[in-house]
């Protein structure tokens, strides 16, 4: 793997880490990251020494904050046909069934919800916070909202889309909503996520991955159906590229409302 992503794997516990490694930009996801990805849960599907995963991002600031900003994406100009980088970026898109669990510290918004809503669950330490800026950008939460309505109350997930950045849900909001499954302290979430998966791939292989299978298929024909609308409301509601940008550029690095 490159510099955006790393794998490390344990054959005594039987399980990996996969780390988002790109901290100078908050983990944020550029096209070759994307593509890193998608590769390393295709090959973790063959890798029957790994049974269990844990994703998390390198430093102190930032789980994951979504597709990189610099990287140019081309679209058809069609409704019926978007290219989201992000889509496959997750291990449920790339049918990897061994369990995922996400160890978030700092920040995790935007497109960071492709892939903690593959993820079975979430740790997360008590600096992490969790928001969708979409909505202040002129950009529609589709995917994003799909999966976290999903991971959520409705209330909650509407609330987090629909505030955009003047908001943050703090890791113990999270915790209480259902989000995020176990809170430590301070650069603990790694550690505790390792301790359950080693416990998840202690087990026979073949019951782990069938239930990881049978809590996908309860909710992916509802993702399925959300996930067909959303080019055409993507496409609809989204402001201009360049009129983003303008609005990106004038963004509040202070004020948002923690809760």
């Amino acid at each position: 793997m490159s510099a955006g992503l790393r794998i490390a794997a344990d054959k005594e516990t039987g399980v990996a880490v996969v780390t988002l490694d790109r901290p100078a930009r908050l983990n944020a996801v550029d096209l070759p990251t994307a593509a890193e990805l998608t590769s390393c849960w295709r090959e973790l599907r063959y890798d029957d020494s790994v049974r269990a995963v844990v994703l998390t991002g390198a430093g102190e600031r930032a789980f994951c904050t979504g597709l990189d900003r610099d990287a140019h994406v081309p679209q058809p100009n069609s409704p019926y046909m978007m290219d989201d980088p992000l889509l496959r970026i997750g291990p449920k898109a790339n049918d990897l069934w061994k369990p995922v669990i996400a160890a978030v510290r700092g920040m995790a918004c935007g497109g960071a919800f492709y892939l903690l809503g593959e993820s079975e669950f979430v740790v997360a330490d008590t600096t992490a916070v969790f928001f969708d800026p979409h909505t202040t950008y002129g950009m529609v939460s589709a995917y994003e909202s799909a999966y976290m309505a999903h991971r959520m109350p409705y209330g909650e997930a509407a609330r987090m889309a629909l505030m955009g950045t003047a908001e943050r849900i703090s890791a113990r909001r999270a915790y209480e909503a259902g989000l995020v499954s176990e809170l430590t302290d301070p650069g603990g979430a790694l550690e505790a996520a390792l301790r359950c998966a080693a416990v998840v791939a202690s087990y026979p292989q073949e019951a782990v991955q069938g239930t990881v299978r049978a809590l996908w298929a309860a909710k992916e024909a509802a993702l399925a159906r959300s996930f067909a609308q959303a080019p055409g409301l993507i496409a609809l509601g989204n402001l201009p590229a360049e009129r983003q940008a303008e609005l990106f550029a004038r963004r509040r690095t202070a004020g948002f409302r923690l809760r």
